[in-house]
């Protein structure tokens, strides 16, 4: 009877261990989220542009309650979509990363919905020595000849930010924005609105153009008026004329009109004086 009592007791208490222990597991996977789901992700480097194929992607283990938006757990899904930005290996696939669906690839499905692409001729200076790479964001320049009256001969040469935060989609022929490193090119594609475009294509025309690289997180509008020789040199001054050692003397003493006495002739008699030897005398004449 002492036996079953004990081998009760050692069954309960084994019980009570292993309730426990499941309990504190489920507790400290709902507390700390190690709970994992299947998502797909990269299985290589993918450039933007690129149409997906079976081998680039795979499904991978994901933390439950750190699943991003927009996330697939079918890989069929994925199928023959287009990718809008560079992809990282390892980096999960989101809907906002890809092309709507149908689309052909190429530069065509980067480019945002109602926008364009449009191409602008660039050298090594005006390409901001090369460092204006996909995925950069860059102002436009224009520097020409403001309009002028008839007959007007003044220098009427203007420089004017005419375009701001303008995305770089490609130089040359190269749309990838995993490397990094500066390339000279002739070419740079950017992204703009019909309006922008409009801009773009007038401003190439009547002068030439230049990209200025700016801070990819600054959305702050530039409020210049441009710049004109005008206000370019409206700081500058003529030096006044140095006096030449030797050339100026000391000041001559300034002659003084002395009144007649009465009786005397009406003209009044003009005085200075003089410095002798003697010492000083007036001189009246």
């Amino acid at each position: 009877m002492k036996v079953s009592r004990a081998g009760i007791m050692i069954g309960i208490s084994c019980a009570a261990a292993l309730a426990a222990v499941v309990l504190a597991s489920q507790w400290m996977q709902a507390r700390t989220g190690l709970g994992t789901s299947r998502i797909a992700v990269a299985a290589t480097d993918i450039n933007l542009g690129t149409r997906l194929t079976a081998d680039m992607v795979k499904l991978a283990e994901w933390p439950a309650g750190s699943v991003p938006a927009g996330a697939f757990v079918d890989l069929g899904k994925l199928d023959t979509r287009v990718t809008r930005l560079a992809v990282q290996r390892g980096e999960p696939l989101l809907e906002s990363k890809l092309a709507l669906p149908g689309a052909t690839g190429g530069l065509s499905a980067v480019v945002g919905e109602g926008r364009r692409a449009m191409t602008v001729r660039v050298n090594d200076v005006v390409g901001v020595a090369g460092f204006a790479l996909p995925g950069n964001y860059v102002d436009i320049l224009v520097s020409t000849q403001a309009e002028k009256p008839t007959g007007d001969h003044a220098d009427r040469s203007v420089s004017k930010l005419v375009l701001e935060r303008i995305l770089v989609l490609a130089v040359a022929q190269e749309a990838s924005q995993n490397d990094t490193r500066p390339k000279v090119v002739n070419a740079v594609t950017l992204e703009v609105t019909p309006e922008q475009a409009e801009k773009l294509d007038l401003a190439r025309s009547v002068g030439q153009l230049s990209l200025v690289l700016r801070n990819q997180i600054d959305m702050t509008p530039a409020t210049t008026t441009g710049a004109t020789k005008q206000t370019l040199l409206s700081g500058a001054k003529a030096a006044p004329e140095a006096t030449r050692p030797g050339k100026a003397g000391p000041p001559a003493p300034a002659a003084r009109k002395v009144e007649t006495r009465p009786g005397t002739s009406a003209r009044a008699r003009q005085c200075g004086e003089v410095m002798t030897a003697s010492g000083r005398i007036t001189q009246c004449y």
